[in-house]
């Protein structure tokens, strides 16, 4: 049984477990109405759903399933792909040019409630969130290990680097930023 027939078969018979909400992998709260996670299916849609998403930030090289793309049409939710570069190879980090693009509509709190996504919710996410993070004044020690935990055993570090070497100064900080800055 393939994976498609098998999920079609869950959601025909209602849901895993009679309804239970399953959100995407790697799936965390950032800071209150901000999330990040991997690339979401349909047995996540119903979880997503729930946070009432105004905008996700989708990352991954690949152009989104057409499942996610009726999804994210049908609840109204503005989707912007930031890295849908496929001559680039996906062991390099995010572009600097990329996160400072995220990072404009993460410091937008009118963007909110906003999800950021990449394939896994590893690389390119954790990226993103490390130079959130940094942006933040966390430790760069409490930066690495939220990035260590959603990156499992395949910790990049060259991610790594770019977050430590990521220059704060060049963000836009907005005049009214999320409450949490």
């Amino acid at each position: 049984c393939d994976e498609s027939m098998e999920t079609r078969a869950i959601l025909e018979a209602g849901g895993v477990g009679g309804g239970l909400l399953i959100p995407p992998i790697n799936f965390g709260m950032v800071e209150e109405n901000l999330y990040r996670s991997g690339m979401a299916n349909e047995l996540n849609f119903p979880f997503l759903e729930r946070l009432n998403l105004r905008k996700i930030i989708y990352l991954a090289p690949e152009d989104p399933s057409e499942q996610f793309l009726n999804f994210v049409d049908d609840q109204g939710i503005e989707l912007i792909p930031l890295g849908w570069d496929s001559n680039k190879s996906p062991w390099k980090p995010v572009s600097e040019e990329v996160v400072l693009t995220a990072l404009d509509y993460i410091l937008d709190p009118d963007n909110y409630p906003l999800h950021v996504m990449c394939n896994l919710g590893r690389h390119h996410t954790g990226t993103i969130i490390g130079c959130l993070r940094k942006l933040q004044r966390w430790n760069l020690t409490a930066v690495f290990e939220e990035y260590r935990r959603h990156a499992g055993s395949k910790v990049r570090l060259l991610n790594e680097q770019f977050i430590e070497l990521f220059d704060t100064d060049l963000i836009r900080v907005p005049a009214n930023p999320p409450e949490w800055l």
